[in-house]
């Protein structure tokens, strides 16, 4: 995939790849711009922790998927 302003990969990361995913990998959204949204377009799973719930996300590859790009910017316009 060529890089764009919707995608790049940074292979140089010391975390790279920081999900399991086959493909190209978007590092673009390294930091989840939906982690604070409970009904994020991802699949991340929760868990209880000193009494209160955490969301977890290593099992979500949602961002980090090229053709995603569009959705999310979507989401963000209509959850701002």
């Amino acid at each position: 995939m060529e890089h764009s302003s919707k995608f790049f990969m940074n292979t140089a990361c010391q975390y790279f790849p920081c999900h399991d995913r086959e493909g190209d990998f978007n590092c673009l959204f390294c930091y989840c711009p939906m982690y604070t949204y409970k009904d994020c377009l991802g699949n991340p799973t929760y868990k209880e922790s000193k009494g209160k719930t955490i969301k977890v996300c290593t099992k979500c590859s949602f961002p980090h998927d090229p053709d995603h790009y569009d959705a999310i910017m979507q989401f963000l316009r209509e959850h701002r």
